[in-house]
């Protein structure tokens, strides 16, 4: 199944990260809290201005993200959890 958000949401998956400290220590999946970064697979077409142009979004397929700890809905495809949010949702990109 291949999902196609609509307007200016994307989809998002999450890049987890490490689970060792720099000194070794192994952090238990109970004390992280969920990553908030992220890689781009789908952006939508765009989001309409008050004359009814759309304006491209500022992000595209491939970009590394940084969203908000909470933000976007949480979904399932193949098996897989993926985020879709809006391109208010993310903060940055990383280069």
């Amino acid at each position: 199944m291949n999902i196609r958000p609509l307007h200016d949401r994307v989809v998002v998956r999450r890049i987890e990260e490490e689970k060792t400290t720099a000194s070794g220590l192994i952090i238990p999946d109970s004390a992280t809290e969920k990553p908030s970064e992220g890689v781009i697979i789908a952006v939508g077409d765009g989001k309409k201005n008050s004359k009814g142009e759309v304006i491209s979004l500022a992000v595209k397929i491939d970009d590394k993200v940084i969203f908000g700890q909470f933000s976007g809905t949480e979904i399932k495809v193949n098996g897989e959890t993926l985020l879709i949010m809006s391109e208010d949702d993310i903060v940055a990109i990383v280069e």
